[in-house]
Formats: structure tokens, sequence, C-alpha cells
């Protein structure tokens, strides 16, 4: 073995990739579907992922949405290959879930857009019991041979019990499905809030400032290729 390249000479893929929960329809809308679309269309991302979609498409040819209260959607420049959607249940406030496999340049890209419904300080174990079905989701449609990546608004922070099931700090929810937290491992070393009381819209919830929606990574690399 080759100590210093263990598994070959690396290739570098980039893919730009946007995660937003778009709350849905409420407050000002027209004014924040502009917005929206005028900030997607300056990031110019390969792949956007949308929780409580409101039907937006932004100019992109491809998409695959999904139904209920709280609807998922991938939106992506190359073809959308294969999709299904799960509801994660659990609470009052079920969670849901759309998998799009995409017909990238470099070969299957798998993107989850999910939602953990449950939002109140004292509902871990419900967000817990979604986050189970999710990662659950995941290892019954997503090969471990292709990329993964799991985005979206989990209403829970980095240190919290269902976060760490996520990012290998406690026993995973489902086994062998563990990610790493693109923000821990590629952010600016700020906090990431993502509920911030600067966004008028969010300071009357009385919340503090947290970080709640994640890009999540996991597999493959190459010895999982052979």
């Amino acid at each position: 073995m080759d100590w210093a390249e263990p598994y070959g000479p690396l290739i570098e893929t980039r893919v730009r990739l946007l995660t937003w929960n778009v709350w849905g329809e409420y407050g000002p809308y027209a004014e924040r579907a502009q917005l929206i679309r005028k900030v997607v269309g300056e990031l110019d991302p390969d792949v956007v992922t949308l929780q409580e979609w409101a039907g937006q498409t932004l100019g992109y040819e491809h998409a695959a949405s999904g139904t209920g209260t709280l609807p998922c959607a991938v939106l992506s420049r190359w073809p959308i290959t294969r999709t299904e959607e799960r509801r994660l249940p659990g609470g009052e406030m079920p969670g849901t879930a759309r998998f799009c496999e995409l017909a990238g340049p470099r070969g299957p890209l798998q993107v989850f857009s999910a939602i953990i419904g449950s939002f109140r300080l004292d509902e871990s174990e419900v967000r817990r019991s979604q986050v189970r079905a999710l990662t659950a989701f995941v290892a019954e449609v997503a090969s471990r041979r292709h990329l993964t990546v799991v985005c979206g608004d989990f209403n829970a922070p980095p240190d919290s019990d269902e976060i760490r099931m996520l990012t290998g700090r406690t026993a995973p929810a489902t086994p062998r499905v563990v990610f790493y937290d693109a923000w821990e491992v590629a952010g600016d070393g700020g906090p990431g809030h993502t509920w911030s009381n600067a966004n008028p819209w969010a300071r009357p919830g009385l919340y503090p400032d947290r970080r709640f929606d994640y890009v999540l990574s996991a597999w493959p690399r190459a010895a999982e290729l052979r």
C-alpha cells in the first residue's frame, strides 16, 4: 500500500450545493419569493434542496418535490434519474424526506432534502425518532458506491442527541449510517447560525440564535468502491 495515497491519486470534483428552509408562503411571500430567486441566482448552485417548499423551481430544469404540510424539494442542473419520498413519523409534526439520484458529471449523486418536523425544546426524543426513520430511509435507497449528501432543517443544534446520532458522536440511529457535518469540516469557524434573530421574521419566536440546518456528507471512499 502507498501510504501517501492509500486510495490512489485523488481527482478533485466540486459540487455547489445550497440548502434552505424557505418558510412556505408565510409572511410577505410575494416579496420573499423575489428575494429567494435573487439569492439563488447569485449563488448559482448546482443543486438546491428546499424545505417547506412553496412551488419554486427557480429556473432549474430538473425538480422533484414532496407533498404534505412540510414538503421538501430537490432542484438540479443535472437530470434526476430516481426519486422517492418518505414520511418521518413521530409526534404531532411528522417530518418529510425527499431522495433524488442525480446524473452528475462524475456519476450518480444521491441527495436527500429533509425536515425534522418537531421544533419544541422538550421534544428531543421525537426528533430522534424522526432521525431514525430518516437514516433507515437512507440505508434503504442509497448505494454506498455513490456519494450521498443529506441536507435540511433538523430543528436541533450540533450538540443535541439527535445530531450526535448522525455525526458519530454516539450510537448511530441506523448501523453504519453516519455523516460528516460540512460546516464543521469546511465552515469559516464561526457558529454558522441558521436561526438568527437578525432575521426580523425569526425574532418574534423568542428563540436564541442556533444552527439548525445542515449539509451532511457520507460515503464513499475508494475502499468502498472496489
